[in-house]
């Protein structure tokens, strides 16, 4: 059983390990075998330990032969995204800055999937300090796509996609400020998810206010982000704030759509360009949720905030938690970051109160939308995953981007309503690159976003599709 142990979900691999059918020392020596036998391809996993995975999995069947509780998580070998500090295990957050970097501590996610029984093995690709949507640096070089090696897998969370998608592992941590867990899971065909503020807190913080990063999951499977979410979900007392969520992550995923008012926008009703190829695909699949029972129509939110109040929530964002790093190591920072930093430093009092009352007026017209749809579906990805020798796209359906975030405002737009959303492998390209659906909700709908996600995956079985490696 051994040699398709890394086809197997979450939920399949920790039952079958519950029930002792595999053991957690054969499921670390599969996950160690898929990562030699691909990550050379992909170059998704950059750092591994694998003598302390293997005292952990030994560590687990004991406590299996026990008897005892086992946690929902018990066994699952799983690499975590470089940006996540764990304790005793570099984490270089992709910056030649912190190259040799090993945290005294784990953060708050961290902690929640170890308590839970993770098998921590390694950590994954990222850009530096998580700025972009392509994962690339200086320290490990390109991570690129398992469905075409000469293409982007995505970021920041690219290393984690890359490693899910190439079967390496099933379940794995990530953050999203503007769409770093979205668009990853749109170019590599898994899902990835963004929580409602503080359902995931993240712990340690400079800023304990902070709304805009968010920490979640990516899965091959919606049914293992239901699992991983029972795990690091809940409140912290060192975080000030935490959206209620309406049920619980351990309900059952099935749900019937009849009657579910979905609102689809193909350019989010500002005329935002995506590539012709990704909206043939994605409205090629809105009949599924017809065929479901539910009634889709035309409509957006009136996001035409949402712009201000991203890149002056980043900006801030990125002078606070940054500024000291660009001063400190200069040029040894790539300039993306420099530059929004230099935003961040640029802002008066009248831009915060600007950000402060675009965010108000945009959240009313958000809740003003769902008062007459359930559901906001769009566009993952504004692009199929690019050229991994780029750094960014520049354009778009002949429109000239402005900046290196501009070909990800799908996703950012999002990120600055706050709403949870999910990408869900939706298809593929005539070339076969993989395509996303993005879905929100209402702020504390995850466990029925996460059904109406899992309704999507079940009718269209697009996620079992795997790369050739």
């Amino acid at each position: 059983m051994t040699g398709a142990l890394h086809e197997l979900s979450a939920v399949e691999l920790t039952g079958a390990i519950r029930r002792r059918e595999v053991s957690a020392r054969e499921a670390l020596e599969a996950h160690f075998e898929r990562i030699d036998a691909v990550n050379g391809a992909i170059n998704a996993v950059v750092t591994e330990d694998r003598e302390r995975a293997a005292a952990l999995a030994a560590a687990a069947d004991e406590l299996t032969a026990s008897g005892a509780q086992l946690p929902p998580l018990h066994g699952l070998p799983m690499t975590h995204k470089d940006t996540h500090n764990t304790k005793g295990l570099r984490t270089t957050q992709g910056s030649m800055a912190f190259r040799d970097f090993v945290p005294t501590f784990d953060d708050l996610i961290i902690s929640r999937l170890k308590s839970a029984g993770v098998v921590t093995t390694g950590k994954t690709n990222v850009p530096e300090f998580a700025a972009g949507a392509h994962t690339f640096n200086e320290v490990f070089g390109t991570t690129v796509n398992p469905y075409d090696t000469t293409r982007s897998a995505g970021g920041s969370s690219g290393g984690v996609a890359a490693s899910i998608a190439a079967r390496i592992q099933p379940l794995g941590d990530g953050s999203d400020m503007g769409g770093s867990l979205r668009n990853p899971a749109s170019f590599c065909n898994v899902a990835g998810y963004r929580p409602s503020i503080g359902v995931v807190p993240s712990l340690p913080t400079r800023n304990a206010w902070a709304w805009l990063n968010r920490a979640g999951l990516m899965a091959r499977e919606v049914g293992d982000i239901a699992l991983g979410m029972t795990a690091i979900a809940g409140a912290d007392p060192a975080v000030p704030y935490a959206y209620p969520v309406a049920g619980s992550f351990a309900a059952p995923l099935e749900r019937d759509l009849t009657g579910l008012r979905i609102g689809w926008s193909a350019d989010f009703g500002l005329g935002v360009p995506v590539d012709r190829e990704v909206l043939r695909v994605l409205e090629g699949q809105l009949q599924v949720f017809t065929d479901l029972g539910a009634v889709v129509e035309e409509a957006s939110p009136d996001l035409r905030e949402a712009d201000l109040v991203f890149r002056t929530t980043r900006a801030f964002d990125f002078v606070l938690g940054l500024g000291g790093v660009v001063k400190k190591h200069g040029e040894m920072i790539k300039q993306e970051i420099r530059w929004n930093v230099e935003q961040g430093q640029q802002l008066a009092a009248q831009d915060m109160v600007d950000a402060a009352l675009a965010r108000t007026r945009l959240d009313a017209s958000v809740r003003r939308y769902f008062g007459n749809y359930d559901v906001f579906a769009s566009p993952t990805a504004q692009v199929l995953p690019f050229d991994a020798t780029e750094r960014y796209p520049t354009s778009v359906n002949g429109v000239e981007f402005d900046t290196y975030v501009d070909w990800m405002r799908s996703a950012t737009l999002i990120s600055a309503t706050g709403l949870p959303a999910v990408s869900v492998p939706a298809g593929f390209s005539e070339g076969g690159l993989p395509v996303g659906l993005q879905l929100a909700m209402p702020h504390g709908s995850d466990v029925e976003l996460l059904q109406v996600a899992y309704a999507f995956e079940q009718a269209t079985g697009w996620a079992k599709q795997a790369p050739d490696l």
